[in-house]
């Protein structure tokens, strides 16, 4: 799944944020495909070898995904893509489909009844 998200992302896809890089802002099921396809499959090495180490890391990796996620990638897309950005994360989840930011969802209902 993660190699599928990285080819749908087509060239938009990279490692970190580069703040001088202009990329189109792809829409897909879910605003963090590769992340999204990371922890399922992390869960299911949880499944398959239940301890404290990988109990740890899989807390560790959701929370370490949540604050790259917020701090870094989405204020940076919010930057350069602005509202087609906002009105994206607002209607698809970041790691859930159908899931959208209820936050931007009435920040965009603030914007249109003006």
């Amino acid at each position: 799944m993660t190699v599928l998200a990285q080819f749908a992302m087509g060239d938009a896809w990279r490692v970190g944020v580069d703040p001088s890089e202009r990329t189109g802002l792809v829409t897909l099921l879910v605003r963090n495909p590769i992340f999204a396809a990371m922890i399922p499959a992390f869960m299911g090495i949880l499944l398959l070898a239940p301890n404290v180490l990988t109990i740890a890391a899989a807390i560790l990796l959701t929370v370490a995904l949540e604050l790259h996620v917020r701090l870094i990638e989405e204020p940076y897309l919010l930057r350069v893509h602005g509202e087609q950005c906002a009105a994206y994360a607002a209607r698809v989840g970041r790691f859930i489909p159908g899931i959208g930011c209820p936050r931007l969802r009435r920040a965009a209902r603030k914007r249109a009844d003006g």
